[in-house]
């Protein structure tokens, strides 16, 4: 942790001590918004995984470098649309100044989707993203990786559910007669499966396509929503090291293997903090195979018994004044949902105005790209 203080602490005192006064010097007073934006694309350096065009066969595509740090800027500022995002370019010069623009010549609207298009379809601000972990996260130890997930509302229909398979007449109960076949044993589900694939594996076989979704709230009620369903791990600090993005109707407990075999190639940590979501034998199993002790809250659904006996264990616990460590170690799960709060609130997470599961991925991982190095560099101011 030393050393990644120290790594950021270099970062921070390169952009108060040399880019803070040079772009004054040139557009004028700075805003907190651009101090922020400026900081941020320091640190992430997007433009770093645009290749160089020149030479190549074909027109080379322009401002593919300033459009990308213009999407970031995008997700800072909060804008609502890619238009918003224009409108204020065309206005701030510091703005442009920061996202590369020299002049007031700014690209057409349609240039922009394009860019957006090839950023999607290449996966770019999600290697950013796995660079940016790399570098600042890779060597320290975690203690803590918080497991959640949250509504994405999409601007699109739900996708047509394939045909079902015809079903299975039923036998009737009991031994089967003589010379009669038994009945075949159920298919195993996806977290069954999930158990001897790979990674990649693992994330092809998760649904992707826009779908119905239901979650029950805070206040025991049940939402539904029409779009896609974010998952992350978020480390202490809330820091954002992993997102996967699948359809709504997919169940929390199918992503955590997946997602836990992502996050174990970019950091080291020591517990998995899940709801009572990811409450099966599989996952529990799966995060020790890791090296980790997971605490996942227990699910009592269809069992009062239990859910009596934990509640007077509590209750016994409050009478002696003392607190399991689990439980306080449970405590941190909280980051995860402050990173949900802070990606719809603050980075762009409510405006989804793009279709399709790549483009809402990419959308939402400039937001998270953003968030992630705003939250490093709060490490050390």
């Amino acid at each position: 942790m030393h050393q990644v203080a120290v790594k950021l602490a270099q970062y921070w005192s390169n952009i108060q001590d040399f880019l803070f006064p040079r772009i004054t010097e040139e557009v004028g007073v700075l805003t907190d918004k651009h101090r922020q934006l400026i900081s941020i694309l320091e640190l992430v350096r997007v433009e770093e995984f645009i290749p160089d065009r020149k030479g190549m066969a074909f027109r080379p595509a322009k401002d593919r470098a300033e459009i990308a740090r213009a999407f970031v800027a995008k997700a800072v500022y909060n804008f609502p649309e890619t238009r918003d995002l224009l409108d204020r370019l065309k206005t701030d010069s510091a703005l442009r100044l920061i996202c590369g623009w020299d002049s007031s010549r700014i690209p057409s609207e349609s240039t922009f989707s394009r860019a957006f298009a090839e950023f999607a379809r290449t996966g770019l601000v999600g290697r950013v993203h796995e660079r940016l972990i790399a570098e600042h996260q890779g060597e320290r130890l975690v203690g803590h990786i918080s497991r959640d997930s949250t509504a994405i509302t999409g601007r699109e229909k739900r996708a047509p559910r394939e045909a079902s398979a015809p079903p299975q007449p039923k036998r009737r109960r009991g031994r089967p007669k003589k010379g009669e076949a038994p009945s075949p044993p159920p298919p195993p589900s996806r977290l069954e499966r999930q158990v001897e694939m790979t990674a990649e594996e693992m994330l092809a076989d998760l649904p992707t396509q826009c779908d119905i979704g239901c979650k029950r709230n805070s206040k025991n009620s049940v939402e539904y929503w029409v779009g896609y369903k974010l998952h992350l791990d978020v480390a202490d600090g809330q820091i954002p090291i992993s997102a996967l993005l699948t359809s709504a109707s997919v169940h929390d407990s199918q992503v955590a293997l997946p997602l836990a075999a992502q996050t174990h190639k970019r950091v080291t940590n020591l517990y998995d903090l899940m709801d009572a979501a990811y409450d099966a034998a599989i996952i529990d199993q799966y995060s020790r195979r890791l090296g980790h002790i997971p605490l996942i809250d227990h699910n009592f659904k269809g069992n009062s018994a239990g859910k009596n006996d934990r509640q007077a264990e509590q209750q016994r616990l409050e009478l002696l004044h003392f607190t399991m460590p689990e439980t306080e170690r449970f405590k941190e799960r909280t980051s995860a949902e402050r990173v949900n709060a802070r990606i719809k609130d603050e980075f762009g997470g409510r405006f989804v105005r793009v279709r399709g599961h790549a483009k809402v991925l990419a959308h939402l991982m400039f937001g998270l790209l953003a968030l992630t190095a705003d939250q490093l560099l709060r490490l050390i101011c």
